[in-house]
């Protein structure tokens, strides 16, 4: 039976999330990004076209790293301003049934115990419809936003992220018991205290007494997301993850990416089809050829080069203002993202100016692109999906609401037809969607789960 393609919608709290320069086009909505009203209509959209999640980005400074300022990033809106992704999950969870949301958090500059109550919070609220894209921060300003004279060096940021995790988990998992909340209104006893335990986390990084403040939700851990691809990024999400945001513009590379984490997930005693893998993908659709062309050329013509050669800048290090044209890019390590960093530098070498007219144009092969109609783009989506091994796409938005309202109206109905999409929502909490009926819980063999109050009492 062919694999089902599952679609998450890649958004941002803020006016230019990924494909510079687009809000200027009269039809573009997203200066609406700072109104309820806004969100409410996406999480509407998106639970008409049946997807998976809304996958919210977020940075915690500027891009600042092009031509020494940040004020292209300024002047262009590329993730600023910038509002916190959290903060409109409950208005849109109101209003929807079965949409999930998945949040970006940096586990580098700010401690677990906070963050994990607002998941816990989320995850009520939603009713157990929330995941958390664990992130390690990249950009210098980030840094020194928190205080630091400068960047925590990339391999330390995920020693961080790994105790980070090792505490929320403890948290959700081993403070409170299945039967601690009883309710029991004649004794007026809430919460048996016996069955309520503090965590005395001490470790290298994070010193947690505990007992967690939030009763368990619906998940107890939000489904856990990673988006790094780099060698120390695949590591943590073959011991963590449970869908994985995997970068790349050709089938090999993706291919190799998912075979890679999977494998580790094996070693370590993971289910590795518990590890959803979702490919970057951006879409234009059309009902005819020509029509999918014109749409692609009026994009191509307000892309702003500048734009995306400043988020170049601040992703991978490599600041391309202060290249000759035919100088050769040469791999160095810069402590930001190393999946981005050797992006132009390993493979076929490329001078600055090919890396600029690459940068410039659709479909670079920073993301996986395909424009057609809905026949068209639905055969390559296939052809990904069955040759990767990937379980579906982050879709990223060029115009909005037009990219996904496209999407849903256009190419759904033609997957559907095909029997490569769901005709409706299943039942249950988040990670059931993706793991299977009775998986709401982390599945025994992750890494979290030995940390459960009975699985504690079981070993001892």
């Amino acid at each position: 039976m062919a694999k089902e393609i599952r679609l998450n919608a890649f958004e941002m709290n803020c006016v230019g999330h990924g494909t510079h320069g687009l809000w200027v086009h009269p039809e573009n909505t997203r200066h609406r990004y700072t109104e309820l009203a806004y969100w409410i209509e996406l999480a509407r959209l998106l639970e008409r076209g049946l997807f998976d999640a809304l996958f919210i980005a977020d940075v915690i400074g500027t891009y600042d790293v092009y031509k020494g300022s940040r004020d292209t990033a300024v002047r262009e809106a590329l993730q600023i301003p910038n509002n916190d992704p959290f903060l409109v999950v409950p208005a849109m969870a109101a209003v929807t049934e079965h949409l999930a949301f998945a949040c970006t958090f940096s586990t580098t500059y700010e401690p677990p115990f906070p963050h994990a109550r607002r998941m816990s919070t989320l995850d009520h609220l939603t009713n157990g419809r929330v995941g958390w894209n664990v992130v390690t921060s990249y950009l210098p300003n980030a840094a020194a936003n928190f205080g630091l004279d400068g960047m925590v060096k990339h391999d330390e940021r995920y020693a961080i992220a790994d105790e980070f995790m090792e505490v929320c988990y403890k948290l959700w998992e081993g403070s409170w018991e299945d039967e601690a909340v009883v309710r029991d209104r004649e004794r007026g006893v809430y919460a048996d205290p016996a069955k309520v335990h503090e965590i005395a986390h001490v470790g290298k990084y994070f010193r947690v007494l505990g007992p967690h403040l939030s009763e368990p939700s619906p998940q107890r851990t939000p489904v856990i997301y990673q988006a790094g691809t780099s060698a120390r990024g695949r590591e943590f999400a073959a011991r963590h993850a449970e869908a994985v945001f995997v970068g790349g513009g050709n089938v090999e590379g993706v291919r190799e990416s998912i075979a890679d984490i999977r494998r580790q997930a094996a070693a370590l005693g993971r289910d590795p089809q518990h590890v959803k893998m979702f490919p970057s993908c951006q879409i234009i659709v059309g009902r005819t050829r020509a029509e999918a062309d014109a749409k692609r050329a009026e994009i191509q013509r307000l892309l702003s080069v500048e734009g995306m050669l400043a988020h170049y800048a601040g992703s991978s290090g490599f600041d391309l203002s202060r290249y000759q044209p035919e100088e050769y890019l040469e791999y160095r390590d810069t402590d930001h993202g190393q999946t981005s960093a050797r992006r132009y530098t390993q493979g076929k070498r490329r001078t600055a100016r090919e890396v600029i007219e690459a940068i410039g144009k659709l479909g670079d092969g920073t993301l996986f692109f395909t424009c057609g109609t809905p026949e068209e783009v639905a055969d390559t989506l296939e052809r990904w999906i069955d040759e990767t091994g990937a379980d579906g796409f982050n879709l990223s938005q060029h115009l909005t609401p037009r990219t996904f309202a496209d999407v849903i109206d256009l190419l759904v109905p033609e997957l559907q037809r095909r029997g490569r999409y769901r005709t409706s929502y299943p039942p249950g909490p988040y990670r059931e969607r993706l793991l299977g009926p009775g998986q709401a819980r982390l599945p025994t063999g992750h890494p979290g789960a030995v940390y459960r109050r009975a699985a504690a009492v079981a070993v001892a």
